[in-house]
């Protein structure tokens, strides 16, 4: 029997703010346990939050980009439930009354526009984070550090209309090169400032009625989201083809196992007792408000790939992946604003700097070669100063000393040899000691021609130009003598 999966994923986005979201703590990541917090976030009798309006302008930011209805007011609820890691044994959030509804996020996948709606955006208070130390006086001991208690979280919530794995894996990308590209979330998955859930059933294919659903956590990356989707569709199919049922709970992904195991049973709305937050004023959020953040948004991913595409004129794949990354297009379009061809910036940039960067596990804005320098070097290479072999020599010490291409170009000798008086005196002698290819060439077989341009690359070290040694070669050796015997 054939089966459907219907997929929607919840996203927590924690928001670059300075300070968390109902206090004056700093939020940054890495500071030692506890070094960040306060009586507010840790929850102390007596004391009352205070909204930190960043966080809301960053939120209105983002459902500006993802087309939602922005609510003229909204409210905070108290959602209660017990962790250890949760000082107040209630989180602050929304509930029936979010920031924003009903957007929708469109991207190309396999040739074609998919459409995914967005449920809500919200915002809440990130909770704290448990370090399990293992055995301590004979006991198994954890601690919580509260740092990241209080830090504003903003959680998107799609609609079920995700199909595959895949689809759902690439929705993520889109929503997270979003959420950079507007600088509200640094969308670091390792550092847990971008998590996502997923919830996940399966149907009969052409049904309307969804399955019960299971609820996927701890996924930290795109691959992660990919893989634990795949194994509990492919779980939920074999319960059902052996009769038996889905029950409706709480996953974890284990990533070292690559399966989902169950983790506690599927809370509904009520087991939280949701009820308004006393403490917090409705939030009324004007038109004139909305507005001002309107014009401060930035050009967002798919508007600048098809911007580079008709600008530039870079195929629709190079254009995609300069712009998977705010930062690589910025890079990008600081080669390009130096002078040279879009094509040559773009090929250099994917396949020799992103090779390097991805060797040695560096982000574009570590690059030790500023943009203005690969210009320089393309530039190099379009006047003919260099050729395209010394071109990469150059750029290998560019990017390992962080020096400029002029400066290794010239302390190393390495500029092209254009001169055709020097480059036929190379050619002679090649000719000279290699008598057996030139028979062959002049017999035929015009492979030999192939060794002879590469014997004469060999003489110059390299530094011959390439285009004027076949010309000269070629007449020198007679265009037409490989012709006649084909």
């Amino acid at each position: 029997m054939s089966y459907e999966a219907v997929i929607g994923l919840e996203v927590h986005a924690q928001l670059l703010t300075g300070s968390k979201i109902f206090c004056g703590c700093r939020a940054a990541f890495g500071a030692p346990p506890n070094s960040q917090a306060c009586p507010v976030c840790l929850g102390m009798p007596g004391v009352l939050p205070v909204l930190n309006r960043r966080a809301v302008e960053f939120a209105i930011k983002t459902a500006i980009a993802l087309d939602c209805e922005i609510a003229s007011w909204c409210r905070f609820a108290r959602k209660h439930y017990f962790y250890p890691d949760m000082p107040k044994n209630y989180q602050i959030s929304q509930y029936e009354l979010p920031l924003a509804r009903r957007g929708a996020i469109e991207f190309p996948i396999d040739g074609s526009i998919t459409r995914v709606r967005i449920h809500r955006v919200h915002l809440e208070e990130d909770v704290g984070k448990l370090l399990h130390a293992g055995a301590f006086q004979d006991a198994e001991v954890s601690f919580v550090d509260f740092n990241r208690s209080g830090v504003p979280l903003m959680e998107i919530v799609s609609e079920p209309d995700l199909r595959d794995p895949d689809e759902a894996a690439e929705y993520l990308r889109q929503l997270r090169a979003i959420l950079v590209y507007l600088e509200v979330c640094d969308g670091n998955m390792e550092e847990g400032s971008l998590r996502c859930d997923a919830n996940v059933s399966v149907r009969r294919a052409g049904s309307e009625e969804l399955g019960v659903k299971a609820e996927i956590k701890n996924m930290n990356s795109f691959k992660h989201v990919q893989k634990a989707l795949a194994f509990e569709i492919e779980r939920q199919v074999r319960v059902l083809e052996a009769g038996g049922r889905i029950v409706q709970e709480t996953r974890l992904w284990d990533a070292d196992k690559e399966m989902t195991a169950p983790m506690r049973s599927k809370e509904y709305a009520h087991d939280y007792r949701y009820f308004p937050e006393p403490d917090l004023a409705p939030l009324a959020v004007g038109k004139e408000w909305v507005d001002r953040v309107r014009a401060t948004m930035p050009e967002l991913p798919l508007a600048r790939r098809a911007r580079f595409g008709r600008e530039y004129g870079i195929p629709d794949y190079d254009a995609a992946v300069l712009t998977a990354s705010k930062a690589l297009a910025d890079y990008f379009e600081q080669v390009v604003t130096a002078g040279p061809e879009p094509k040559a910036a773009s090929n250099w940039v994917m396949v020799e700097l992103l090779r390097l960067l991805n060797r040695d596990g560096r982000e574009i804005a570590d690059s030790p070669i500023a943009p203005t320098e690969l210009a320089a070097l393309l530039q190099l290479l379009k006047r003919g100063t260099i050729s395209g072999k010394i071109a990469k020599t150059v750029f290998e010490e560019m990017y390992r000393t962080g020096r400029p291409a002029a400066t290794i170009v010239q302390e190393q000798g390495l500029t092209q040899i254009s001169d055709q008086d020097a480059l036929l005196r190379l050619i002679e002698e090649v000719l000279a000691q290699h008598p057996g290819p030139v028979a062959d060439y002049r017999k035929g077989k015009v492979q030999s021609f192939t060794f002879l341009v590469g014997a004469v690359m060999k003489a110059s070290r390299g530094k011959a130009n390439p285009q004027l040694i076949n010309e000269l070669l070629r007449s020198r050796l007679g265009a037409g003598a490989a012709g006649g015997s084909r």
